[in-house]
């Protein structure tokens, strides 16, 4: 017991002072854990509080985050090419930043990320694993990760994953992601050795073949994303698949717009309580966020800053406004390609300004991602409609069609919505567009060819990968 409060206190200290974090002592902290939890069957709030953070006063966490931000500000400054142009042409106090006074400092896109690689790469790291985004919205950016990153991270999630009950020994973790997707996989792979789980990459293969290893294989959660989550509760029901056939406690997406209709499909389907849609991408890793049981998004508070900036004045969103999400991860937790307010594109709505009262109400929040600020559509009478209205009532339509496929613009001030047909099969056109205006949506509708679905709108489980047993006749063979 004396050693594991040395080591809480250690972890601590290094967190509050903004000292690199030793990753063999955060791993020997979940050891402590597991062992307390053997032991006496839950963690302890001493070891909570670490993860969780005891900042519940708003004046400590203000303090706390502008420390962070200063210490953030100024290793970027001495180490960061391009952060360091940034800051003196914003003329940069670094010796008094705080949260006010991000707004002189621009964001950034993920454009520069593409243009400028190198010039993000901080001088006193060496590089250890590159990683992409997927490219689903644009072109792939590369992100180079440290050694001390791909240690830390691991033993950091793993942490908090063991203190929240969400990865334990004996679980088996089958992961339906893209191969690509270098960080994540790895990160999966480091937290489960840490636990004691076990781990199953699989990748977006055919969805029989995951299948399989969720039945037979006997996986107890599953991490993918929604369209993928799509094909897998399509094929179970056409093989006559159902609760009894898994094993999984926890099913885990991200990455896309989950609909209300696709969860409720899949929690039945797979026997899982809910569908947990956390929020997280490769760029601002290792920030997170939480979504609760009144589906707000909570957005860590000590690994970064999450800002919500209004997408038409770049001042801090109002309550009820849409804005995007702007973050900054802290020194020490990112250190190798860092970003400072990175605007990820994605939209949220801003939450009224009074209490929260969900399971995770000392946790600041946003609504639900409500998708990509470029794909929002904006109407001549000032309408402005979101990719999440557009696929929550897609999706439940009669002819559940998973995942939505679909193209939409204004044109002569009107939303024109391009379906494939068997989005609306054995409903019509005509009942169509009174679905669609149920949910609020006053749109004219077009139909295609389902030929021609796969090119309305990419997804994620479009990045399918061939396996011998799927793959076609080799050309010339």
């Amino acid at each position: 017991m004396f050693e594991t409060g040395v080591r809480q206190f250690r972890m601590a200290l290094g967190m509050a002072q903004g000292r690199r974090l030793d990753p063999r002592n955060v791993a020997r902290l979940v050891d402590d854990v597991l062992a307390t939890l053997a032991e006496f069957g839950e963690p302890g709030a001493d070891a909570a509080e670490l993860i969780e953070g005891p900042m519940s006063s708003p004046e400590a966490r203000l303090e706390v985050t502008n420390n962070s931000l200063r210490r953030t500000a100024r290793r970027l400054a001495a180490q960061s090419p391009f952060y360091a142009r940034r800051f003196a042409s914003a003329q940069v106090d670094l010796a008094k930043l705080d949260v006010t006074g991000l707004r002189t400092i621009p964001v950034t896109l993920k454009q520069d990320l593409i243009e400028r690689p190198e010039d993000f790469r901080c001088t006193d790291v060496p590089a250890y694993l590159a990683t992409r985004t997927t490219g689903t919205t644009g072109l792939p950016a590369e992100v180079w990760l440290s050694r001390y990153e791909m240690e830390l991270w691991p033993a950091l999630g793993a942490l908090a994953s063991v203190l929240r009950g969400e990865l334990l020994p004996g679980d088996i973790m089958q992961v339906n992601i893209s191969s690509r997707a270098t960080a994540a996989t790895h990160l999966a792979a480091a937290s489960c050795r840490l636990v004691g789980a076990g781990w199953r990459p699989l990748g977006i293969v055919p969805p029989e073949a995951s299948l399989e290893g969720l039945a037979e294989g006997g996986a107890t959660i599953l991490f993918t994303v929604p369209s993928y989550l799509a094909e897998l509760v399509t094929a179970a029901r056409r093989a006559g698949m159902g609760t009894g056939d898994f094993r999984l406690r926890r099913l885990v997406v991200g990455g896309e717009v989950l609909s209300a209709s696709l969860a409720r499909a899949a929690a039945r389907t797979f026997g899982v309580p809910l569908v947990e849609d956390p929020y997280s991408m490769t760029e601002i890793l290792p920030i997170t966020g939480r979504t609760c049981s009144q589906a707000h998004q909570h957005h860590d508070l000590n690994l970064g800053l999450t800002e919500l900036v209004d997408l038409d004045t770049g001042e801090r969103a109002a309550p009820g406004a849409l804005g995007t999400l702007v973050i900054t991860p802290y020194f020490p937790y990112r250190d190798c390609t860092p970003v400072f307010r990175y605007d990820t594109r994605d939209v949220a709505r801003c939450l009224p300004d009074t209490s929260l009262r969900c399971e995770l109400a000392g946790i600041p929040a946003t609504s639900q991602i409500l998708g990509k600020a470029d794909h929002l559509l904006r109407t001549p009478g000032g309408e402005v409609v979101t990719p999440r209205q557009l696929i929550e009532a897609i999706e439940s339509l009669p002819a559940e069609p998973w995942p939505a496929r679909y193209r939409a613009a204004v044109r002569d001030g009107r939303i024109r919505l391009t379906l494939p047909a068997s989005a609306i099969a054995g409903y019509g056109a005509a009942e169509g567009r009174r679905h669609f205006a149920a949910a609020g949506l006053d749109i004219d509708l077009d139909i295609v060819g389902n030929d021609q679905a796969a090119s309305l709108r990419r997804t994620r489980s479009d990045l399918h990968e061939t396996t011998f047993a799927s793959q076609r006749a080799l050309v010339g063979a």
